[in-house]
């Protein structure tokens, strides 16, 4: 097993200068008195706490790089030579009926009110960071114009240097989230909804009823955290006046902003940037059913619950307390995950990998459907970011899974379309992206559609990180209909476990799906001997 060292890594900017590493300390296994750097225990002796977490805070995303004993590239998709499930009542499978274009890759979630997508992918929750603040239209546009959900994740009018807040110190006006909101809805197609989140401090700020009052939102989603890390949700701040503002409205700010110490480090200029942070949130049953009574009572039609890559214990808690709260989507976000802002060693060593989370996932489905229960619709999260990899999660978790939660793997494209932007007006085009064409027309091989969707005039007003998105959603598409097609299945609710095999011993007893081996050998064996 590969396993990253813990003492240098791009994502904090640092490396190891001797070849030789140790593999446990991360160590060089020659540490030379005069060493001019740049291991994390080089950086870390003059910068602390800023080793912690990838940087530039604002500039880039990060994900976990360990590499786990088993993970969904141990999975295999089954192929078949004949059959077809899933095809449109009246058509008959075959070589004419049976095409891939044909494949559906709608998916809808809900207990009672659904919301159906174009394709089973939606965005992770994009909260408080930078990136998500700065490539918010992007995001949102391309979402909403692809069909999919997008997740306004928590914090986000916490940290509004517009909030107005009443008397009660409860949300009164929150200009970003309002700006947030109505780049979605403007495009909006019928398909895919956007959805908030909402953390401690969101709920002591009004948040949900600020967004249903004025925004008439019909999803909100309560957070029990998520894959890359088990703290709450985190920034940086570059202002000793804007560190004391969000400690005003609640957050724990720190080194704290309001220690003349600390005042004095920031003056000096040796600091240079705080850290907000949310608290953790501690769960009950009795309180989780009070909440989601709460919020339905507010008028929200659907409740949705994002959890992280916790044990065994807290994972039962989520679907079972879930099934009863009628909760319409389940995400569960397996390790490592990939974040605007999470500590890097948290990323790199807590939690429940994505497919060992995701097989114990299904377990516990199973056993709540098996004794008569209603278990939610589940999505699964964690380092996806191709259509093989959106099969897999489907039919890993089959029937009960409807989608796939997507982190950076939705956020790049609409960055890379930002910055072709950004190179066209520069006439700075990299190569990479001018071989294809010097205009938005000839660059984006989805150009025409999406202008097609939204009109000859209004494609002017679309962000380029936009069309990104689309592209990339529509490549998801047609590579999940393809994989579908090649395992027979013309629908996603034709997916189940058995199109999926097992490429060691290991996976099978961890996922349950059988190793390639014995996967079909009995029926084999029977075709054999007649």
């Amino acid at each position: 097993m590969n396993l990253q060292v813990p003492n240098g890594n791009d994502a904090t900017r640092s490396a190891n200068r001797s070849r030789s590493v140790a593999p446990c300390s991360g160590l060089c296994t020659r540490c030379v008195d005069g060493c001019r750097g740049n291991c994390e225990i080089f950086r870390a002796t003059f910068r602390g706490r800023e080793l912690i977490y990838p940087g530039p805070f604002g500039d880039v995303t990060a994900g976990g790089d360990k590499d786990y004993p088993v993970d969904y590239s141990h999975l295999n998709i089954q192929g078949y030579a004949l059959g077809a499930k899933g095809l449109p009542e009246g058509k008959a499978a075959g070589p004419d009926t049976a095409i891939f274009p044909e494949v559906n890759t709608e998916t809808s979630y809900g207990w009672d009110k659904k919301v159906t997508m174009s394709a089973p992918i939606f965005t992770g929750a994009l909260g408080s960071t930078e990136i998500a603040r700065k490539n918010w239209e992007h995001f949102a546009v391309g979402a909403a114009i692809s069909g999919v959900t997008i997740v306004c994740g928590e914090n986000v009018c916490g940290i509004d240097p517009g909030l107005e807040l009443d008397a009660n110190n409860k949300v009164r006006h929150a200009p970003d989230m309002d700006r947030r909101i109505e780049a979605y809805r403007r495009y909006y197609n019928g398909k895919g909804e956007i959805l908030i989140q909402m953390n401690v401090e969101d709920t002591r700020l009004g948040v949900a009823e600020y967004i249903i009052d004025r925004h008439g939102i019909d999803t909100i989603e309560l957070k029990w955290g998520q894959g890359a890390k088990c703290i709450g949700g985190e920034i940086k701040v570059k202002s000793l006046e804007r560190a004391l503002e969000l400690q005003r409205r609640g957050y724990i700010v720190t080194p704290d902003p309001a220690d003349p110490v600390v005042k004095k480090s920031f003056e000096s200029g040796a600091l240079t940037e705080f850290e907000r942070h949310s608290r953790l949130g501690f769960i009950s049953e009795e309180g989780f059913y009070e909440e989601t009574e709460r919020l339905r009572k507010l008028g929200y039609k659907r409740i949705t619950l994002k959890t992280g890559a916790y044990g065994a214990r807290e994972l039962a808690m989520a679907l079972k307390w879930s099934s009863k709260a009628k909760i319409d989507l389940l995400t569960i976000d397996g390790a490592p995950g990939g974040t605007g802002m999470s500590p890097w060693r948290m990323m790199e060593e807590w939690g429940y990998p994505s497919l060992y989370l995701h097989s114990l996932a299904y377990k516990f489905a199973k056993v709540l459907a098996d004794q008569g229960d209603r278990v939610p619709d589940l999505a699964f999260a964690g380092g996806f970011s191709s259509e093989d990899g959106v099969f897999k999660a489907l039919a890993l978790g089959a029937p009960f899974t409807k989608a796939v939660c997507m982190g950076r793997a939705l956020m790049i494209p609409g960055m890379v379309g930002k910055n072709i932007g950004e190179w066209l007006k520069g006439n700075d085009l990299p190569k990479t992206v001018s071989e294809f064409g010097d205009t938005p027309e000839k660059i984006f091989v989805c150009y025409e559609r999406v202008k097609d969707i939204v009109g000859s005039e209004e494609i002017k007003n679309i962000p380029l990180g936009a069309i990104g998105v689309y592209s990339y959603a529509d490549k998801i598409r047609v590579g999940l209909q393809q994989l579908m097609a090649g395992a027979r299945c013309f629908n996603l609710g034709a997916i189940t476990r058995g199109e999926l095999i097992s490429l060691t011993r290991e996976c099978a007893d961890v996922t349950g799906i059988p190793y390639l081996m014995e996967a079909g050998y009995d029926e084999a064996i029977e075709i054999l001997k007649k």
